[in-house]
């Protein structure tokens, strides 16, 4: 039950207590283990160090002999007689003598190396064994020195030529006193010039020569001696092989120095030594429990010692918890009962005390965050109210204005009106805010910035939004009305300025100045008027109403310009594609009708609509009744009627003439050029007929023809050709000729009459042209016929 309810407490304060407090106790504790730790490491130091030496000691006994080893094989590799037998091409009688003296040297090194047992070099060109002494065949070799049963003849040639170069085996000796493992040490001879193997270097010692340096330290610590090859085969062992040899393995570096580690069975201890001379392996593994007998005094002070020190501690700890704890309680229930409609988990009671204050706080801020919202909304409906003329008689406006903070200063009010012309191009400036976000950010920028300019001026301004524009309220000063025209102009001068910061283009307008809370509806009245003028003004301007107010007494203001014969004007200019003459009198109209002091909006935008009307109507006269290019462009009116400015309808309007002028143009070319071929058409057609009716005429030529028709004879000349495509010169020659082959068809008159009856003064003349034209002369032509 005890262990549940703390569980079930494991979030409550009491339980961080319980964890802080305990987290006292880590101190002593680990000084304690520290302690222990320490001495502990200090028996196994002395132990480490002195299995260390041991290890050192076998290490250079055993180097001793594997320098020997290295040494005597050096030497036999670089024997004169060996390189002279294994790389030159003697003949075989010499290589028998040679081996024979190599043999006989062997000798002397088997003298010299009393500790090395035993040494052969293979001869693979002759598969023999050369021996101290002897040479013998490989297979008599095999059986005098390693046929001990557990060797085969083909694993021992295998193991000779496939070993590693410089490697540490076990191979069996036969001719020991007693047949045994022995330590061998192969080395490859180079190859020849053709890459073939020339032969092995086999040094081996017994390994009674490695067992006595390794009881030594066997019987002082009881642990097992391994000696390791370069692929971690064990070599040699002062005991049997019991441990798991993979868990050493794994745990060897390649490091030169002495490293210490415990083997991963937990039951041993492991050092391990590089070779000094070769790369051989020395593994000392000792017994785990004679660290453990010599530190278990120390291992049993310290844990009676902690013992003692978390039973204290605990008591003590439970006992100052728990005082500690009583007033944390009592306001965890007070808390509870005032929030009795929310049930209390079982957590942290600091955390719900948090959440308790920081839920009352929200609620309150919530609660002014709701009054403000509500405070701005109401005081934007009395002001939408007052400036739209709907005063309300129950609540007298100066109470109101005191609700609402709002102090009036004077009698004398005015009202400026903001329209943002942008609010489509801010959004791309504000990303990430949707519409109703977008709005009230450019309220709050332009209410800030125009409240802030008007108490520059001494003045009050409280700005609020009307019909998609903010309406600025201002409340003067006692200062002269001169004064506040220009403080009006000044504040809308420098809310354009700043607000240009912002990226927001600004239309101002200004009302007049009137003497009480009830002219504040005139005042806004008036401000729309003159906000109206943005139309025939152009946006991002400052329009006051007294710019704008029309004074009957000037009927001059009141004109409007446009007659019908500068209509017909334009349409005739349309017709004929001039579109820079027709810019120039439309131009002429609008200023003409928009450069007066006042001119109408309602007469401005039948002016405008006018011009339209002119355009169409050319448009109809020059397609005969087809208005194609209406058709194909029917938003040119909707974009017209759609500009909010007289220079955005002019834009417009410029747009649509040049496009109606483009297409007058083209269609006036089109039939300028029909009716110009019509003509042509005509002219040649009465040049032939004046040819043949005056062919007989001896002066008729090109220079004549012009002359009769008024045209040059080289014009008329071309003309011609163009449309016929032979020369008017020939044409006449072709008709005199024609006619005269019908005379001679006749045969009634002479060549000579013929001649000078189609034009010809000389018959000479007629018959060369002849000849030319049909081949035969006239005389020929005449006997064929």
């Amino acid at each position: 039950m005890k262990i549940r309810f703390l569980w079930q407490k494991r979030k409550s304060i009491i339980f961080t207590w319980l964890i802080s407090y305990s987290a006292v106790l880590f101190v002593p504790m680990m000084m304690s283990w520290i302690i222990y730790m320490q001495s502990s490491e200090a028996l196994k130091s002395e132990i480490h160090r002195a299995n260390d030496s041991l290890l050192k000691q076998v290490r250079y006994t055993i180097d001793n002999q594997i320098d020997l080893m290295k040494r005597l094989n050096m030497e036999i590799t670089w024997n004169a007689k060996l390189q002279s037998l294994m790389y030159s091409n003697l003949r075989s009688n010499d290589d028998q003598f040679l081996a024979f003296q190599l043999v006989n040297e062997f000798r002397m090194y088997q003298t010299s190396y009393a500790t090395i047992d035993e040494f052969y070099v293979t001869w693979d060109q002759e598969s023999s064994i050369l021996r101290p002494g002897n040479v013998r065949d490989l297979k008599t070799a095999f059986d005098t020195i390693h046929n001990t049963g557990t060797l085969r003849y083909e694993q021992w040639l295998d193991t000779i030529h496939n070993a590693a170069n410089n490697q540490f085996l076990l191979l069996p000796r036969a001719d020991a006193v007693s047949p045994q493992n022995s330590i061998a040490y192969i080395a490859h001879l180079p190859k020849d010039l053709n890459g073939k193997q020339t032969g092995t270097v086999v040094v081996m010692a017994d390994m009674e020569r490695f067992q006595k340096a390794m009881e030594t330290i066997s019987g002082f610590s009881g642990g097992q001696i391994l000696i390791l090859n370069h692929d971690n085969q064990v070599l040699l062992s002062n005991l049997p092989v019991s441990v798991n040899k993979n868990l050493i393995l794994e745990q060897l570096l390649d490091r030169d120095d002495v490293m210490y580690k415990p083997a991963q069975n937990g039951d041993s201890e492991l050092f391990y030594m590089q070779s000094a001379v070769s790369d051989l392996k020395y593994v000392l593994v000792i017994p785990s429990r004679i660290y453990w007998e010599k530190a278990e005094y120390v291992r049993k002070f310290t844990y009676i010692s902690i013992l003692i020190s978390l039973m204290g501690a605990g008591v003590l700890t439970w006992f100052f918890m728990r005082r500690n704890y009583s007033p944390i309680q009592r306001l965890v229930q007070s808390l509870s009962d005032k929030n009795s409609t929310q049930e209390r988990p079982d957590g942290n009671e600091l955390n719900f005390i948090q959440r308790a204050i920081s839920q009352t706080r929200n609620e309150k801020d919530k609660i002014a965050l709701q009054l403000q919202s509500h405070h701005h909304v109401l005081r934007s409906n009395m002001l939408n109210r007052l400036l739209k003329g709907k005063m309300d008689t129950l609540i007298p406006y100066e109470e109101a204005f005191k609700s609402f903070h709002i102090d009036l200063i004077s009698h004398d009010f005015a009202v400026i009106l903001f329209a943002v012309e942008n609010q489509d191009s801010l959004s791309s400036n504000l990303p990430g805010m949707d519409m109703n976000e977008r709005r009230k950010l450019i309220q709050f920028i332009i209410t800030n910035v125009v409240e802030e300019l008007v108490g520059q001026r001494g003045h009050a301004g409280y700005v609020a939004e009307v019909d998609d524009m903010m309406v600025c309220l201002v409340n003067f000063a006692d200062i002269e009305a001169v004064e506040m025209k220009q403080d009006l102009h000044w504040i809308a001068t420098e809310a354009q300025r700043f607000l240009i910061r912002f990226s927001m283009d600004l239309t101002v307008s200004i009302g007049g100045i009137h003497g009480s809370l009830f002219g504040v509806a005139e005042a806004y009245s008036e401000a729309l008027d003159a906000m109206e003028y943005k139309m025939v003004r152009g946006k991002r301007e400052i329009i006051t109403y007294d710019e704008i107010r029309i004074d009957s007494t000037d009927q001059q203001q009141l004109g409007y310009y446009y007659p019908l014969q500068v209509e017909q004007q334009i349409i005739n200019l349309i017709k004929i594609g001039g579109f820079e003459q027709a810019s120039a009198c439309m131009n002429e109209i609008m200023e003409r009708n928009f450069n007066k002091p006042l001119v109408s909006l309602t007469l401005a935008r039948c002016l405008i609509f006018n011009l339209v009307g002119t355009m169409v109507k050319a448009i109809n006269e020059l397609g005969d009744g087809d208005s194609r290019i209406l058709g194909d462009n029917p938003l040119w009116m909707d974009k017209i009627i759609a500009c909010d400015t007289i220079l955005e309808m002019q834009h417009e309007l410029q747009t649509l003439l040049k496009e109606v002028c483009a297409f007058a143009a083209v269609k006036m070319e089109t039939n300028l050029s029909k009716e110009r071929a019509e003509t042509l058409r005509e002219l040649i057609s009465k040049v032939t007929r004046y040819i043949d009716e005056h062919y007989q005429d001896s002066n008729l030529n090109v220079n004549t023809i012009g002359e009769r028709f008024e045209l040059k004879g080289s014009y008329i000349s071309k003309l011609f050709k163009d449309q016929t495509g032979e020369g008017l010169l020939d044409y006449i020659t072709k008709v005199r000729i024609q006619q005269a082959k019908r005379m001679i068809s006749y045969k009634q008159d002479s060549i000579s009459d013929i001649a000078n009856y189609v034009g010809y003064n000389e018959v000479a003349t007629f018959i060369r042209v002849f000849k030319k034209y049909e081949g035969i002369t006239p005389g020929k032509f005449k006997e064929m016929n």
